[in-house]
This record gives structure tokens, C-alpha cells and sequence, in this order.
């Protein structure tokens, strides 16, 4: 898979070169070519984990990207108007990630949206501890939680 990468940015590359034109959506489009390209060339293989990959790396990118403005706007919000809608709380998150990375990932991701922020782990690394800003139902944000965030970003890593 790393040598699949590697030989997308070196087409991404090339085609910046060939167009003499060095901006980052020339070579995300040169990406996406190369991408193409390699998919083409690749369709009998056994081995497409790269082409199912990438396309839910982006698909994550833009959901937390979304996330992350829908949260900043909910904060901004609050924060103008007269009036608090704050409704705070302590929630305790059953995790399905296992390992050190998945965890990490998972808490990083969580604490980078504005309104959550991470409190511990637990001893046996099956449940987060999240302070949320806006609490109106804890099952639901754990349902939004668990099929959101942690379902994308298990399915990148598993």
C-alpha cells in the first residue's frame, strides 16, 4: 500500500511538472489522475487496499471538516448571543477501538472538535471519559459518536 502512495505522488508530481503549473489544486487534481490511473492498471490484482482506502480518507477528512465547522458555528453562537445554551456534561464512551493508535486517534479527533473534550481513559481501555459542551441526550451522542467518528476512522485502520 506504501508503495502504491508513493507511486501516486510521484504521478502527481509528474503531472505538475509536465503543466508547469505548481498549485495545490493542480496537484490534488494530478493526484486524483494518478489515482484514476492506477486503479486502471490495477483492477485484476488482489490487492486493493489502497484504492478503498484513500477514497475513505477523504470521505473522513470531509465529515470531520463538516463536524468541526458545524461545532465552531454552535460555539460562536452561544458565545454572541445574550444567552447561554450551554447544557454541560460528563459522558462515558463504551469504545470498539483496541488499540494504542485506534484510542489515540479516536480521543484526538474527538478533542479537536470545539465543545468535546477528552478526560481520561479508562484502566482497561474500553471507555472514554468526554466532557461535552452541549449535551441535550447522551445516547444520542453516543450513537453520533460511535457512528461518526469511530466507525470512519476504524474502518481507515482495520
Amino acid at each position: 500500500m506504501v508503495k502504491q502512495f508513493l507511486m501516486n505522488l510521484l504521478l502527481a508530481f509528474i503531472w505538475v511538472a509536465l503543466t508547469g503549473v505548481l498549485y495545490y489544486t493542480n496537484f490534488l487534481f494530478g493526484f486524483a489522475v494518478g489515482f484514476f490511473l492506477m486503479w486502471l492498471m490495477n483492477r485484476n490484482e488482489s490487492d486493493h487496499r489502497y484504492f478503498t482506502r484513500v477514497p475513505k480518507i477523504i470521505g473522513f477528512f470531509l465529515y470531520f471538516l463538516y463536524e468541526m465547522i458545524k461545532a465552531n458555528i454552535q460555539v460562536a453562537y452561544d458565545m454572541v448571543t445574550p444567552k447561554f445554551f450551554m447544557k454541560p456534561g460528563i459522558v462515558k464512551y463504551p469504545m470498539n477501538a483496541k488499540s494504542e493508535v485506534e484510542i489515540n486517534l479516536l480521543s484526538t479527533v474527538i478533542s479537536l472538535t470545539p465543545g468535546t473534550l477528552i478526560l481520561d481513559v479508562s484502566e482497561d481501555r474500553k471507555v472514554l471519559y468526554i466532557h461535552v459542551m452541549y449535551l441535550k441526550n447522551k445516547e444520542q451522542f453516543i450513537q453520533q459518536i460511535k457512528d461518526g467518528f469511530e466507525r470512519k476512522l476504524l474502518e481507515i485502520l482495520r
